[in-house]
């Protein structure tokens, strides 16, 4: 992840969720959250499994690409204002008022992207605010 060189907070990141391969999106991704967590978001129970999607040796269904690009550029948001991979991951895991008392993690891999992105997103940016 990269820091932020426009004045609009989270462009870099949003841009690198696009473009990226999955591989890179991946590893880049495992580096700030770790293995455990990209394996939760990725619906998985091993992260045998995450290391193979870093590897480009195994490809994740598409419902749980786009669910690792969100989480992607989520993370990203928390990094630029200058956040720990510490801080990103108890953001993941912690119960969020703005989501309802739910972790992040929980309802981006419980729920539809399309549907509960905005909201994450929201939180994100709401937390990068504020530290």
């Amino acid at each position: 992840m990269t820091t932020p060189t426009t004045a609009s907070p989270g462009l870099s990141t949003y841009r690198e969720s696009v473009t990226l391969d999955l591989a890179a999106l991946v590893d880049r991704l495992r580096a700030v959250l770790g293995a455990r967590l990209v394996a939760y978001l990725g619906g998985v129970k091993e992260t045998r499994a995450v290391r193979q999607w870093a590897a480009g040796e195994r490809v994740p269904s598409h419902v749980v690409a786009q669910r690792l690009r969100l989480a992607y550029q989520v993370a990203g948001l928390i990094v630029e204002s200058q956040n720990s991979p510490a801080v990103v991951q108890a953001w993941f895991q912690g119960a969020n008022p703005q989501l309802e008392d739910r972790s992040p993690a929980r309802v981006l891999r419980e729920d539809d992207t399309d549907g509960v992105g905005p909201q994450v997103l929201s939180a994100a940016r709401a937390f990068a605010r504020i530290g």
